[in-house]
């Protein structure tokens, strides 16, 4: 690859053994759909289309024939309109967000069920932590009876450097999942906020945390403009990768400014991080619902019409629309 590609995932290129167990069913997703951050601090580049679509995101494909995607699209702008006023208002667009955004919630809730049972074999309702620990290296191509065995026997692990490294964060993000009383037993809610921080407020301080401690330059556990934006380590090799970096600043740098921080005192703090990261905060639904009436909003009325949104259809929901414009009013 000539383009630095960021963020790295160097686990990417191991080759998972053949009879490995899906990690997926067990170890937290990297990408929490509705949360503005990703787990690794960079922005979420789907945000926009993930609370405006909800769980009819895959529906949208790239490759999807422009014209069903304009009906699907006027279906839900219709949806959208409640009062049935030909245009939507912020207060109709943070309503659709919240709805979407719970819809995300429940999806997670119910591949949680699934995901439980896959760690819970005994079904009793609680996992421990090696219970959890020996399902882990499964995943990871151990042998799942060994494994177990010497656990049972406080036998010493053979365990490389990178997946220790792996489940030493699990292991403190199992304690914060944990409440009290500690008993490093996770039931079913617990172990949701286990895979999904966004679920509980206790997780999303942990999330908001570690995220400060990987981006905080100086130890003070705030954030200044200067961090936030520090680009991750990388050679740019040539001029596609320094736009591609030049729009890494350009992007954090708009959202510091304009959402993050919100008293505008040029600094970021634990507090602000996390009122910006919940998903369920419905003054941060607003402000999105108004940023993104303003990115289509051409006739400058504050509202978005039908023809508004399928010329920025992109903005929406990641697919363009051809010829827009053409019959909208006859389809309608």
């Amino acid at each position: 690859m000539d383009v630095y590609a960021r963020p790295a995932n160097n686990s990417a290129l191991k080759e998972k053994p053949a009879d490995s167990k899906d990690e997926n069913e067990i170890l937290p997703p990297d990408h929490l759909n509705g949360v503005k951050m990703e787990m690794d601090g960079h922005l979420n580049k789907e945000f926009h289309q993930e609370v405006f679509l909800g769980k009819e995101m895959e529906e949208f494909e790239e490759d999807s024939e422009p014209r069903k995607n304009r009906k699907k699209l006027m279906v839900i702008f219709s949806k959208v309109d409640i009062n049935d006023d030909k245009k939507i208002s912020a207060k109709e667009m943070q309503r659709w967000i919240m709805e979407k955004t719970d819809e995300h919630f429940q999806e997670a809730v119910e591949e949680n069920k699934m995901h439980f049972r896959a760690v819970d074999p005994d079904g009793d309702g609680h996992v421990s932590w090696d219970e959890y620990k020996i399902k882990f290296l499964a995943s990871k191509g151990f042998n799942e009876k060994e494994i177990a065995e010497k656990i049972k026997n406080n036998e010493e692990l053979k365990i490389d450097e990178e997946t220790q490294e792996v489940l030493d964060n699990l292991k403190d993000r199992w304690y914060q999942a944990d409440n009290p009383p500690p008993d490093l037993l996770l039931n079913e809610e617990e172990f949701l906020s286990f895979l999904h921080p966004e679920h509980s407020r206790g997780m999303l301080k942990f999330m908001v945390k570690e995220i400060i401690r990987d981006l905080d330059q100086d130890g003070d556990k705030k954030l200044t403009l200067s961090e936030f934006i520090s680009l991750p380590v990388g050679t740019v090799e040539n001029q596609q990768a320094q736009d591609i970096d030049d729009d890494w600043v350009k992007d954090r740098r708009k959202e510091f400014e304009g959402v993050i921080d919100a008293n505008h005192d040029g600094i970021v703090t634990m507090e602000e991080l996390e009122e910006y990261m919940d998903p369920m905060n419905e003054y941060n639904a607003l402000n999105e619902a108004k940023q993104m009436i303003a990115v289509a909003d051409e006739n400058q009325n504050h509202h978005l019409e039908l023809e508004e949104i399928l010329k920025y259809s992109e903005y929406f929901t990641g697919s363009k629309l051809m010829d827009y414009a053409r019959n909208v009013h006859e389809e309608f």
